[in-house]
């Protein structure tokens, strides 16, 4: 009997032990799971707190620019000018879209300094610096801020967490930056799908990332918090896309052949800069002055903007929201104007995203093939098809591409004409521009980083020996 007591003791001791650690377990997943999804709470709320400001700088810029359209020749010189001054005084990783950052962080080894292109404080810059551009004027949009924006939140907020031990041991940096930019994205669009595709097409496509979990709850939570406070409403609010068109293989294709022509131009222009068409004796000034440079840019600008009247500025989404309702009363040349105005701004050096303003370019090609084919084409689709298409032929991702317009737009039943004009586009941009442009632009971040970090190891090295 006495035996049998101790073995019975003994059992029921080994099992509560082991009911315990099991609880401990469970409760250490348990806090991460939370602290994981606090981080997505933050993305979140920054996205949204962004988006807020940029609605309101759009606002603001159509109010000034209506009552006073010449004044444009006055503030966007000027705001161009203070803007790219300000972003290489204090934040010079912050100029540009944010996703070629973000690659440029994924693809780095992880040295001492090497998080600058993401570190929260000078990141943090890009959300006045980006609504300052919107204000004036520029041809740029929050989305591409939103990404780069949100890796550096959940990245800060990963190493908070690593540093008091309380989660995210098995997580590593590259992980928290593509859950946070994925989040962003899927934030600013309010389409979790999109941010999860958009983990896996873009962010991953130079990197190997080990795909946690743990990463796609932070993406879907990111855009979940989002739809739980604003709504599960589209993006581009009243689109009805209805049933594909007669004919929607030839007009797919045709879309697919124009967006993917003008989109691997755009693409090429983007990566090649502004010093790439001048003559070879003005290159040094642009080089040595880019400041000026900005304000040249801003100059012609103004003169898209007073000549479309205004519709060059900004995102581009009045125009788009516009093509999408079927409108084709829309000026001749207005997608190129568009076209040009988001390169001026982009190679100004000023904070902003290409994405918004690339569907809107988008769906005003659709407005011309519509115009040029007449009664019998469907407007708002071929709108729709561009959109995608055109976005797919500047940034090589067609998947992301089509999942977005399909969220920002609740157009499921022409997901698939999306995916053929997509993907046909992206073929065709590649002849143009062969390597990706987020891609390309990642790779000059990546080289100037480790140019700055070798300089630093020099001159920490030459004040060694001065010792």
């Amino acid at each position: 009997m006495k035996r049998l007591g101790l073995k019975l003791s003994s059992g029921i001791g080994r099992a509560l032990s082991h009911k315990i650690k099991q609880t401990q377990r469970l409760s250490r997943k348990t806090a991460a799971v939370v602290l994981l999804l606090m981080g997505a709470a933050l993305v979140s709320l920054v996205s949204l707190g962004f988006a807020r400001l940029a609605d309101y700088a759009l606002h603001l810029n159509r109010e000034w620019s209506r009552q006073y359209p010449l004044a444009a020749f006055a503030v966007l010189p000027a705001a161009m000018m203070l803007i790219v001054w300000l972003t290489r005084r204090y934040a010079p990783y912050t100029a540009g879209s944010g996703i070629p950052q973000v690659l440029a962080m994924l693809s780095m080894p992880k040295v001492k300094g090497g998080n600058r292109l993401v570190a929260l404080g000078r990141t943090v810059w890009k959300i006045p610096l980006t609504f300052l551009g919107m204000l004036a004027g520029a041809s740029i949009g929050r989305e591409g801020p939103s990404v780069q924006v949100g890796a550096a939140v959940m990245l800060a907020w990963g190493s908070w967490c690593k540093r008091y031990n309380l989660a995210f041991k098995r997580l590593q940096d590259k992980e928290l930056l593509a859950a946070g930019a994925a989040g962003g994205l899927a934030a600013a669009f309010n389409a979790p799908l999109a941010g999860v595709i958009f983990a896996i097409e873009e962010l991953g496509r130079s990197v190997s990332l080990h795909w946690e979990r743990q990463i796609f709850i932070g993406v879907l939570a990111s855009g979940f918090f989002l739809v739980a406070i604003e709504g599960n409403s589209t993006y581009f609010h009243g689109f009805h896309a209805g049933q594909p068109a007669e004919h929607m293989l030839r007009w797919a294709l045709l879309c697919a052949v124009v967006c993917g022509v003008a989109g691997g131009l755009f693409a090429r222009f983007l990566s090649k800069g502004a010093t790439w068409l001048v003559l070879p004796q003005w290159r040094n000034w642009m080089r040595r002055h880019p400041v000026w440079l900005a304000g040249v840019f801003g100059l012609m600008l103004a003169a898209l903007g007073v000549l479309f009247d205004g519709q060059t500025y900004g995102t581009g989404y009045d125009v788009a929201a516009a093509a999408l309702h079927g409108q084709t009363d829309l000026a001749y040349g207005l997608a190129g104007a568009k076209w040009a105005a988001t390169v001026l701004s982009y190679w100004a050096g000023i904070p902003g995203g290409i994405f918004t303003p690339s569907l809107a370019i988008g769906a005003l090609l659709g407005v011309h093939i519509a115009q040029i084919a007449g009664a019998e084409a469907p407007a708002a689709i071929l709108a729709l098809l561009c959109m995608a298409a055109f976005l797919a032929a500047a940034t090589q991702a067609p998947l992301t591409a089509s999942v977005v317009v399909m969220e920002m737009t609740g157009s499921q039943s022409l997901l698939f004409w999306m995916l053929v004009s997509s993907i046909a586009a992206s073929v065709i941009a590649r002849q143009f521009c062969p390597q990706p442009f987020y891609h390309f632009a990642a790779g000059r971040f990546r080289q100037r980083v480790r140019e700055e970090l070798l300089r630093e190891g020099e001159a920490r090295q030459a004040e060694t020996a001065a010792k």
